[in-house]
């Protein structure tokens, strides 16, 4: 059963990223205040969900949220300032667009970075402990997931409607004969061979 709450604020926001690990495509956060007494019975870390699940979760955390905020951070920002930059700033962004400022930030893994002075805590397997966490889980998940699934239809060959840009076999496969395109993240390791990419 996860935690509705971390600290006694009701204005509590949990934060999430997606695609972190990712060799193209966005790093996706969201930002998720959920009313008091909310509660979903599947609802959990979006990892441990199927994609239907995630799919049926979406518009209810939507709808059902008293605010949430979703951000990409893109390819050239994440090779500029490195992906835990990017990670944070998409975080940050994201609660950026929430309709009021938080009283308090919960934020899944072990890395933030203070928004306007409200105070955070930083939670590992936050996303499997606290709802908040576990919806702006989903909506990151999912909203990444739409965003590679569109531009999958400008390079099929990559196949990120399946893998979503993560270091599949196929993926790098597909890398290695094609080689690279403008949604790839140059600073990434895209081949163990690096030396063998023409970058």
């Amino acid at each position: 059963m996860l935690l509705s709450h971390f600290s006694n604020h009701l204005l509590e926001c949990g934060t999430d990223e997606a695609g972190r690990g990712c060799l193209a495509g966005p790093v996706t956060a969201a930002a998720v205040i959920l009313p008091e007494g909310f509660n979903n019975k599947i609802l959990t870390d979006s990892k441990q969900l199927s994609e239907s699940k995630r799919d049926i979760l979406k518009p209810i955390i939507e709808q059902e949220a008293l605010h949430y905020g979703v951000c990409h951070i893109f390819e050239d920002e994440i090779d500029q300032i490195n992906i835990l930059n990017a990670s944070i700033l998409a975080m940050h962004k994201a609660i950026d667009k929430l309709q009021i400022t938080p009283e308090y930030i919960i934020v899944d893994g072990n890395k933030f970075k203070s928004y306007k002075n409200v105070p955070h805590e930083t939670i590992i397997k936050g996303d499997g402990k606290y709802l908040s966490i576990a919806a702006a889980s989903v909506l990151a998940k999912t909203h990444r997931d739409l965003y590679m699934s569109r531009i999958h239809e400008e390079f099929p060959m990559y196949n990120w409607n399946k893998n979503k840009g993560y270091p599949t076999k196929q993926h790098r496969e597909a890398i290695k004969k094609y080689g690279i395109t403008k949604y790839h993240r140059k600073s990434f390791r895209l081949l163990p061979e690096q030396l063998k990419l023409d970058l």
